[in-house]
């Protein structure tokens, strides 16, 4: 077995509320079992869950990381605005013009998303969660395939586009321009690894693919603090 993305990770000021937002507008579960922050399960093939940890660490621009919500209708779509915007969510202008087909959207706490049009090809076997669509290089979506064992599944004009073999999401890379990383990102990936395997041997692992570790010991938690290629956050589960 591979290691597993276990978790997208939020960091919130108020993580129960932005937990309750993301809650209604997906439609999944909240558990109480993680220790550190607020979590919420899937209700469908998505394969990871999504964590808000409280940090009062200011934004720094427009986050690396955004969802692409799917439609199967105009309707649909109209609608998932409307409940995104019924529970707190906000419009938000980030240069896309007036005649665009998708939303742009933001949360409570100003983390942007999309409201996808329906008849996207690109998206068109995916869930509800049609893609975490991420600002990076070639290089980190190749890392990120090797890492996590998801077969690429776009590679071309230096764009890259990743899915588990299980299903769920896709996880793209839109090439260069790279934006330049001005802080600490506010959502990051947590890792599993094999539950019967060694943390440390795959620390090293991620190492030997350009990862590297950028911590002396471990987080609370018994997580270890790594940055990808890229130099994006990251954590592997280490207990």
């Amino acid at each position: 077995m591979t290691t597993t993305l276990h978790a997208l990770c939020f960091d919130a000021y108020d993580p129960p509320a932005l937990a309750r937002f993301w809650a209604g507008v997906l439609a999944w579960d909240t558990t109480d079992d993680s220790p550190d922050g607020v979590d919420l399960l899937p209700r469908d093939d998505t394969g990871f869950r999504l964590r808000f940890v409280a940090s009062d660490e200011q934004r720094s621009g427009q986050n690396q990381i955004h969802f692409d919500l799917t439609s199967t209708s105009l309707d649909d779509q109209q609608a998932t605005v409307a409940r995104a915007l019924r529970l707190g969510g906000s419009h938000l202008d980030i240069g896309q013009g007036p005649d665009a087909e998708h939303v742009v959207l933001a949360d409570p706490e100003g983390n942007e998303f999309c409201v996808i049009e329906p008849g996207n090809n690109f998206l068109a076997d995916c869930g509800f969660i049609g893609a975490l669509s991420c600002d990076g290089s070639q290089a980190v979506g190749y890392f990120w395939s090797e890492a996590l064992g998801w077969p690429l599944v776009w590679d071309q004009d230096q764009e890259t586009a990743i899915r588990s073999p299980h299903g769920g999401p896709k996880v793209t890379w839109g090439g260069p321009p790279v934006a330049p990383k001005t802080g600490k990102n506010r959502l990051h990936f947590d890792l599993a690894p094999p539950a019967d395997g060694d943390p440390q041997a795959e620390v090293a692992r991620l190492v030997a693919l350009g990862a590297r570790r950028i911590d002396s010991g471990h987080l609370g938690g018994g997580r270890v603090l790594m940055a990808d290629p890229d130099g994006n956050e990251f954590c592997v589960l280490a207990q």
